[in-house]
């Protein structure tokens, strides 16, 4: 096995002379997208709108699942598989922006998932707004090697059509929903109306030539609609849809609820990670009570839950009442990364900075940040930390143990301090300040969407899941876009989970 992050600089995929062969798989032409662009920030203009007038997510969800009945859908929405006791399967976060870096996931996880029965996509498969046309350079095509189904849940970014070529896709349901009834003018459904982002005329015109690239019976899944459980082995895995606001209707809640019951340990995959950053989201469902809540409860049985969005990836370990659950975040699939540089010394439900893992090593993401910012602002020279700088001011801010040490000579000096502060870096919780201007948040707001780069250590990621009778095995798999982790792909955190 190859040297991880962990391990060393190398193993990070800093100083590497060769490039992957990643590229070979790319279509000749690919878009180059970025988030600072005003068209693409005005394209996805959907989320802010339904925060400000009122969120439509749950009543059009509602209409697909509706559709999907009356098509033959189970009404449980549970996929019946024949996957022995012993199988595995992946998981990948937040893929579809259609670059080097979501290419440069595809060899490694090629290599470590050939016997795998099948792949979950984590929450926002297609960047920026979901269009059907988007699914061949950014899902049928990187993925047409992979042998096995690939179910899906959406995130916030496939919702910003209304979901519609998501369901063509992952539910076979071509035909879109037809208009609702105009609300009346001057209301907030009416204003969100007049503004409301929609999907171009004849979007999708391709996808029947994009489907030909992922055509063998043996990749094929046709899923109930956008959340839904598999009955794999001796697990369940739920996945559920967390629309555009990262809240959950009172329909899927009721079914959420109902489908968790029982003894057979359970996995959930959503598109809203409930501990991320240092912090707890249980994510609201509509009526009452929590995602969190389901997963607490012992008569549920659940093992892990496993949440895309955040473009890192992230693990705590809770103790609930005696046992152990593992949050993780698994959103390195692809997409721009998020700075793991600005996560606080964690300190939350019982996990400490010793019990928490991430990737990048924060001392790695707050490298590749100021190498990044120091090309865009022209002050390389300023703004460029080596990784071994990176690291000693991570742990003398938030006074941890890194993840790999920093190195012989390496120097915590002003300019390292202050471009770690320019950058978000988080502080001990002892050495903040209430008037200090909020550094971390403007940040990871502002600065951080615009990190999209095309040359490695890319620092992206995908999960393996082991299953047998006794035990999980996850482990998190590093993809670098340079060729020695390429060929060899570095696990950068595993974890043993007991299901009995």
């Amino acid at each position: 096995m190859s040297n991880s992050s962990r391990d060393s600089a190398e193993g990070a995929g800093w100083g590497s002379a060769e490039p992957g062969a990643y590229r070979a798989l790319m279509p000749g032409r690919t878009e180059k997208l970025s988030w600072l662009n005003p068209s693409t920030l005005w394209a996805a203009r959907n989320g802010v709108l339904a925060s400000w007038f009122g969120d439509p997510t749950g009543r059009t969800r509602s209409r697909w699942v509706a559709r999907r009945a009356a098509a033959g859908a189970p009404a449980d929405k549970v996929i019946g598989r024949d996957d022995p006791d012993r199988f595995s399967f992946l998981v990948i976060g937040d893929t579809g922006e259609g670059d080097d870096p979501q290419y440069a996931v595809v060899p490694g996880l090629l290599k470590a998932g050939r016997d795998t029965r099948f792949a979950v996509l984590a929450s926002d498969v297609i960047y920026p707004v979901g269009s059907a046309d988007d699914y061949g350079t950014k899902f049928f095509h990187p993925y047409r090697d992979y042998p096995a189904p690939i179910y899906a849940i959406p995130g916030n970014h496939d919702w910003y059509e209304d979901l519609g070529a998501f369901m063509r896709v992952f539910c076979d349901d071509a035909p879109p929903l037809p208009p609702e009834r105009r609300p009346r003018p001057f209301t907030p459904a009416w204003l969100r109306s007049l503004l409301w982002h929609r999907p171009r005329p004849n979007d999708g015109r391709h996808l029947d030539e994009a489907r030909k690239l992922r055509s063998d019976p043996a990749q094929q899944a046709v899923q109930p609609g956008p959340y839904w459980a598999v009955d794999a082995g001796p697990v369940r895995i739920v996945g559920i849809d967390t629309g555009l606001l990262g809240t959950v209707d009172a329909e899927q809640g009721a079914w959420l609820r109902e489908v968790s019951a029982g003894d057979r340990p359970k996995i959930l995959v959503t598109g809203s990670p409930l501990y991320v950053d240092g912090e707890h989201h249980p994510c609201a469902i509509e009526g009452g009570g929590t995602v969190d809540d389901i997963v607490r409860d012992p008569a549920h049985h659940y093992v892990a839950a496993i949440g895309g969005d955040i473009h890192n990836y992230q693990r705590y370990p809770v103790d609930v009442d005696g046992r152990t659950v593992q949050y993780v975040v698994a959103g390195g699939g692809g997409a721009f990364m998020h700075a793991t540089h600005t996560i606080p010394r964690v300190s939350v439900a019982g996990v400490t900075e010793d019990d928490f893992r991430s990737y990048p090593l924060r001392g790695d993401s707050l490298a590749f940040y100021s190498a990044l910012y120091g090309r865009r602002l022209r002050l390389r020279r300023f703004f460029t930390l080596t990784e071994a700088e990176a690291t000693a001011v991570i742990a003398e801010r938030l006074g941890i143990r890194t993840g790999r040490a920093p190195g012989d000579g390496a120097r915590v000096t002003r300019r390292t301090r202050l471009v770690a502060g320019l950058l978000g870096t988080a502080r001990r919780p002892e050495r903040r300040k209430r008037f200090r201007l909020p550094v971390r948040k403007i940040y990871t707001s502002v600065f951080s969407p615009g990190s999209a780069t095309y040359s490695p250590p890319f620092f992206k990621c995908f999960l393996r899941l082991d299953v047998t009778p006794e035990a999980v095995r996850l482990r998190c798999y590093a993809a670098t876009g340079n060729r020695a982790q390429e060929e060899d792909p570095p696990v950068e955190d595993e974890v043993t989970i007991p299901l009995v």
